[in-house]
């Protein structure tokens, strides 16, 4: 295991073999989100996306309570105490979120217990959601007075919907791991979560990455997704598929009928 220095205890990201990992780490506030964490993220994701034994990345709660409950009201009074302050604040969650978005590789919300709010829009900023039955989902936005970020709501409506994005906004209902799965806001849930989820990352693992890569950012650029993703990179992305090595492995794996070793490049 691999352990990257983190810039707050926080927060922690670790390598183990093909996986990435970033464990949202206060669980005695179920890994309610202060700045100091939001501020953390780009750097950490941004280690864990460059390293070439990584192929795809989890991010997850600490203990066993929470992904996270959602961004540390304790901080509002400060941090979002105005139209100007909530701007600032707002500011640093977008970083986050973009750098999740931004990320070459998978990256899989790995849900357990709460996950409320900004919990919530980390885990819509990632590629994919799995959770366990414990999973409770949550936008509670109108019962504090707030206006949820725009590009929260453009990964929300990419996920679900319209018509379920306002169900959910308007009424802040909680909604348990089955029905999230009925609506399409998680992908899986899976009785033993984290093996169950290691063995999807190894599965991931296993397919031509600069495919993966090239399917990610394309399906982002035609859901409207809020990252910058231009019809120029997806054609570049195509173009280094078709000239690599991983691509004539496939061919020639496929014509000997064995598993293809794919190397990402």
């Amino acid at each position: 295991m691999n352990l990257i220095a983190s810039p707050t205890p926080h927060i922690q990201a670790f390598i183990d073999g093909s996986t990435g990992w970033l464990v949202l780490n206060r669980p005695e506030r179920r890994n309610a989100l202060i700045a100091a964490m939001w501020a953390a993220i780009p750097p950490l994701m941004k280690s864990l996306d460059d390293s070439p034994d990584v192929r795809v990345i989890v991010i997850r709660g600490g203990g066993m309570q929470a992904f996270a409950a959602g961004a540390d009201i304790s901080e509002f009074g400060a941090a979002r105490n105005d139209a100007s302050a909530a701007a600032a604040y707002e500011h640093l969650n977008g970083l986050a979120f973009a750098a999740i978005r931004g990320a070459s590789k998978p990256v899989i919300a790995m849900v357990q217990g709460f996950c409320i709010g900004g919990g919530l829009a980390l885990a819509l900023a990632c590629d994919l959601r799995v959770a366990d039955g414990t999973a409770l989902f949550a936008l509670p936005p109108a019962r504090l007075g707030l206006a949820y970020p725009l590009d929260g709501l453009r990964d929300l409506v990419a996920t679900v919907g319209a018509a379920t994005a306002k169900d959910m906004i308007f009424t802040a209902r909680r909604l348990g791991a089955e029905e999230a799965l009925r609506l399409g806001l998680i992908n899986r849930v899976f009785t033993d979560l984290e093996s169950e989820t290691k063995a999807l990352c190894a599965e991931i693992a296993d397919g031509a990455s600069l495919t993966i890569t090239h399917a990610k950012r394309a399906i982002d650029l035609i859901s409207g997704r809020p990252d910058d993703v231009s019809h120029a990179e997806i054609a570049a992305l195509a173009t280094r598929c078709f000239n690599s090595a991983d691509y004539l492995e496939g061919r020639t794996a496929f014509a000997e009928k064995r598993k293809a070793v794919f190397r990402g490049a």
